[in-house]
Order: structure tokens, then C-alpha cells, then sequence
């Protein structure tokens, strides 16, 4: 790493001592600042020449050669004041150039770590290789099978759990693009069409859009009782305008869905009861309540990186006083209040989410 900071070093020295170099030469040239007048010279010439080769019309070349020679008159009416350099912004720049490396040199020296040695990126993921899978966090088990899946492009598998490990490092473009790959591959594969799905539909934040549509109705033609994509598909008729075929959709599905299958009905039956314009039931299953939760957590982080975001405060003030989490409702809740004490519509939709009811 100091061999690094060295070579940095040098390469700053040699660029400014260019700069600096060049610097001093036009101060000993006695040249007027102002190049304006050969500038419009130069101009009118070209002015000329573009008329002559039928690229300007007559009205236009009249126009511009005016303006042009307008322009040249002021120009050489101007007075000239003759281009003077001063040494002791020379000797500034001089040390600016000389303290910047030396400070982050010292910074380093201080704060940073010369003596830990390189870690090459091939070398981590040959250890990540021939690590404990449970060791690894997602983006290294994606890392990993990025390698496999490049040595074995013809394998479904292998892109399907590239697409799982995507999807966990919350890279959704990359677990789509895994999962069309382990689809082309093995298309006759439900499972695969159902995960392409649900990525694409997480992809696009939620929305149903035409690729998520596609990736259902491949699924519901290879399984044409699939919960999954007779449940996306309404939603889609839905967010389309068909409400009626969507509640049409919905109800079939929840006469379909036995009855010991309380997430999907109850899922269902929310998704009929927005269509219909009702409050929905609040899931309270543990797996669906951890999942609330970590959307809520991300919301709070985006928050803490990108703070003015109102309507993300508001949001995140509702969704601690659903889950009945008071202490960092009002924590929420007091942040946003100070950020927001000049703007009192969002001051109102504050304090309306602060009083939200707890689920049950």
C-alpha cells in the first residue's frame, strides 16, 4: 500500500510540476488576454466559406456576418490589458499540490492499515469456494455461483439458486436475469416460472407488470391450480381496471384454497377486500410478520441515508404504531416532527400516523 501512496505521489508531483511549467511559460509571452478579435475573424471567414458551399442562405449569411462584425468592432475597441502572472499564486498552488498528498498520506498513516496485506478479489472467492456454505453471507454465495454457473452455463440448477442468492443480496436485477437464464433452460420447470415471477413482480416494486404476466401465464399453463399465479394474475386484471374479473379470479381462488391454508386465504381475502374498497384483515402469522418487519427496517434505513423524504416518515411512523412498537414510533415520530415543524400538512399526517391502531 505505501508503494501505492508513493507512486500517487509522484504522479501528482509530475502533473503539477507540467502544469506549473506550462504556467510560467505563457506568463514570459507578452500576449493580450482578450483573443476575441481573431476569434471573430476567424468567424466571419467561416461565415464566408459556408455560404459559398450552399450550407447558409443568403438572408442567414447576411445576418450572421453582421453579428460576427458587430462583435469584432467592440472586441478591438476594447482596451488591451496585457496578461500578467502573479508569483504568489504561483507558490500557492504550489504548496496546495505539495499538502494535499502529504495530509492524505498522514490521514492514512494514522487512521488506515499499511500493513494489511492485498486481498485480491480471485483469492477471497477461492476461500468462499471452499468455505462452509452457512458461513458465507448471500453476496458471497452469489459471488460463487456467479463462477459455477460461468463454468456451467447449461445447468438449470445452477442458475435457479444464482437467482436465490441474488434475490437474498437484494439485487433483483441480477436474480431476474439468473432466473430467465434458468428458465430458457428448463422451461417445462414450474417452480423456476413461479420464482421468475416473484422476482419480476419484486423487481417492480410491487406491480404485476407485463414480464411478471408473462411469467404467470407460462406457470398457469404448467399448473393450471397454481395458487401463485392465478393470485398475481388478478392483481393484475385489478391494477388493469377489470375488477370484476379480478374479484371473480380472487373468489374462485378462495373457494379453491382449503381451509388449514390461513396465509393464502387471508391473503386473498385482503387483495378482495381492496378491490372492493374495505379494510383488509391484518395478517398476524409470525413468517408474514418478520417479513413487515423487515420492510420497515429497510424503510428506516433508507431513511437514515436519504432523510427528506416525507412522505417516508410518515410511513414509517405508521408502520411502528401498527406493529405496536411505541418506542420507536415516538423516536420516529419526534425526528420527523422537528425536521418537519415548518410544514404543517406533513405535521398533521404525522400526528394521524402516530395514532394509528396496533394490529391485533
Amino acid at each position: 500500500m505505501l508503494v501505492f501512496w508513493a507512486v500517487v505521489g509522484v504522479l501528482t508531483a509530475a502533473a503539477a510540476g507540467l502544469i506549473l511549467f506550462r504556467a510560467a511559460g505563457a506568463a514570459a509571452q507578452a500576449q493580450a488576454a482578450d483573443p476575441a478579435p481573431d476569434l471573430y475573424r476567424r468567424q466571419l471567414s467561416e461565415i464566408d466559406d459556408l455560404a459559398e458551399r450552399g450550407l447558409m442562405g443568403d438572408a442567414e449569411r447576411k445576418a450572421a456576418h453582421a453579428e460576427a462584425a458587430r462583435r469584432l468592432l467592440a472586441a478591438t475597441d476594447a482596451p488591451v490589458q496585457a496578461w500578467t502572472a502573479d508569483p504568489r499564486a504561483r507558490r500557492a498552488v504550489l504548496l496546495a499540490v505539495v499538502a494535499g498528498p502529504a495530509l492524505a498520506l498522514g490521514v492514512y498513516l494514522t487512521l488506515g492499515s499499511p500493513g494489511l496485506a492485498d486481498q485480491p478479489f480471485a483469492a477471497r472467492l477461492d476461500g468462499w469456494r471452499n468455505s462452509d456454505l452457512a458461513s458465507l453471507t448471500a453476496p458471497e454465495i452469489a459471488a460463487v455461483l456467479r463462477q459455477a454457473t460461468a463454468a456451467r452455463p447449461n445447468e438449470a440448477e445452477g442458475f435457479r439458486l444464482l437467482g436465490l442468492a441474488e434475490g437474498a443480496s437484494q439485487n433483483p436485477v441480477a436474480a431476474v436475469s439468473a432466473l430467465r437464464r434458468a428458465a430458457a433452460l428448463a422451461p417445462q420447470r414450474p417452480d423456476i416460472w413461479q420464482m421468475l415471477g416473484e422476482a419480476e413482480v419484486y423487481e417492480a416494486q410491487g406491480k404485476v407488470d407485463a414480464d411478471a404476466q408473462a411469467a404467470f401465464t407460462r406457470l398457469l399453463a404448467l399448473d393450471p391450480k397454481s395458487p401463485t399465479a392465478r393470485y398475481f394474475l388478478a392483481e393484475a386484471k385489478a391494477d388493469a381496471g377489470r375488477t370484476a374479473e379480478a374479484t371473480a379470479d380472487l373468489q374462485a381462488l378462495l373457494a379453491d384454497l382449503p381451509a388449514e391454508d390461513a396465509d393464502r386465504r387471508a391473503a386473498v381475502q385482503g387483495a378482495i377486500a381492496k378491490i372492493e374498497g374495505k379494510a383488509a384483515p391484518v395478517a398476524t402469522d409470525p413468517q408474514q410478520l418478520a417479513m413487515i418487519q423487515g420492510m420497515v427496517a429497510g424503510l428506516a434505513a433508507k431513511l437514515e441515508t436519504n432523510p427528506d423524504d416525507a412522505e417516508g416518515w410518515v410511513k414509517l411512523v405508521r408502520a411502528y404504531a401498527v406493529l405496536g412498537d411505541t418506542a420507536k414510533r415516538d423516536a420516529a415520530y419526534a425526528s420527523a416532527r422537528a425536521r418537519y415543524a415548518g410544514r404543517p400538512q406533513v405535521a398533521q399526517q404525522l400526528d394521524e400516523a402516530a395514532r394509528a391502531e396496533p394490529m391485533r
